[in-house]
């Protein structure tokens, strides 16, 4: 499917998620979906606390991992709900998974996805390249032209990147995980290999030397987000995003370097990057206003669903603002979607009780926000025309 068809598609479907915010008529399947497939996770990173629940000898670690969803509840889950168009696996660390490549198949089977994403936390090279090689493999038995993009984490340079995710040896473990999954991308060309930056308090002064850095592996894409509290992460005390100030002087380098490097990029590449230019203007200004700068649409255009099966509006509001838990409704997610309890929630963030720079959200926002969106296409245009120039 292209571009142009894809947005001609979703078109209705916008104006469904506008009708159902307006509380008008019930909110269609979402176009986004994330799965956290497991909490386990072998960073302790500083600006996450989901890796303490995996503390060996801990509650959490002694009994709820195995409360975690299992590959026969992954199937009736997207059995029920059906076409998604964005699918994000997210975690802890996706591939800790025995059955990752099997929940993948699943999902580009059952929800018939344009794109499946998931980040990693790159310790474990080997079995992350031959894990993403099954999966790549399995999607090309399908016959589905789907889009599959691994994007490590990259927070620094060096040591400075080990320290903030708190293992040793890490920031080597990257590049070689990087340079792996690079020699793949020559056998499977539906392969994508990304890195993101989470910037926070902890990085935000060391930006430029990041960025610069990233640009020089010449990966297929880039991006950042900034460090937020989250229910998921259970951080929601810690001091880790940074001030609008200190974050819009990064941002501004980062940004800097994202347009210098969109200059050689494909089409698609450069769409998706000047959605990312956007959004970080974006976040400048919910940071500075404490308020939804747009409308936001969460629990209407995405959905977020924990190891555990919860069905979250978002995984800011996570386990305080759930709508329902899958194995209560015997994993029929429409009887959760269409809940008065998911009614209620949603009421919750029209009323603007909740603003956050949630990348995934933020994305589907502007996306449904026709002045943003035609600020996008104004970026657009001009990398469109300095490439023909």
């Amino acid at each position: 499917m292209t571009s142009k068809t894809l947005l001609t598609d979703l078109f209705p479907k916008a104006i469904n998620f506008k009708l159902a915010r307006s509380g008008i008529t019930k909110p269609g399947p979402p176009i986004n979906i994330t799965l956290s497939v497991t909490n386990m996770c072998q960073s302790r990173c500083k600006t996450c606390n989901i890796w303490e629940m995996y503390r060996s000898g801990s509650d959490y670690a002694q009994g709820k991992f195995s409360d975690e969803m299992k590959l026969q509840d992954f199937e009736r889950l997207f059995k029920s709900l059906g076409h998604v168009y964005f699918v994000n696996m997210s975690g802890g660390e996706p591939f800790l998974r025995k059955d990752f490549p099997e929940i993948v198949q699943l999902a580009n089977e059952l929800l018939t996805p344009h794109v499946i994403h998931t980040p990693t936390n790159a310790i474990l090279p080997s079995r992350i390249e031959s894990m993403t090689e099954d999966i790549l493999k399995r999607l090309k038995a399908s016959g589905r032209n789907v889009i599959f993009t691994v994007k490590p984490s990259f927070d620094g340079v060096g040591d400075f990147h080990d320290e903030i995710r708190g293992v040793p040896g890490n920031f080597d473990k990257l590049l070689e995980t990087l340079q792996r999954l690079k020699q793949l991308k020559k056998r499977y060309s539906n392969l994508e290999v990304g890195a993101g930056t989470v910037i926070s308090n902890f990085n935000v002064r060391h930006i430029a030397e990041v960025a610069r850095y990233v640009h020089t592996l010449e990966l297929d894409s880039y991006i950042s987000e900034i460090a937020e509290h989250r229910s998921e992460m259970f951080n929601e005390d810690d001091p880790i995003t940074p001030s609008a100030e200190d974050y819009e002087k990064a941002i501004r380098v980062f940004s800097e370097e994202s347009r210098r490097h969109l200059a050689g990029a494909g089409k698609l590449g450069k769409t998706t990057g000047a959605f990312r230019l956007i959004y970080y203007d974006l976040v400048v200004r919910i940071l500075r206003q404490k308020r939804q700068v747009l409308p936001c649409y969460g629990g209407i255009s995405n959905v977020h669903i924990s190891p555990f099966g919860d069905v979250w509006p978002c995984c800011v509001l996570g386990y305080e603002y759930s709508f329902g838990r899958l194995a209560d409704y015997d994993y029929d997610f429409w009887k959760i979607w269409n809940s008065s309890r998911a009614d209620e929630v949603r009421s919750y963030i029209k009323a603007g009780n909740c603003w956050c720079p949630l990348a995934n959200q933020a994305y589907s926002n502007i996306l449904l926000s026709p002045i943003t969106m035609a600020k996008v296409t104004g970026v657009l245009l001009k990398q469109l025309s300095s490439r023909k120039g």
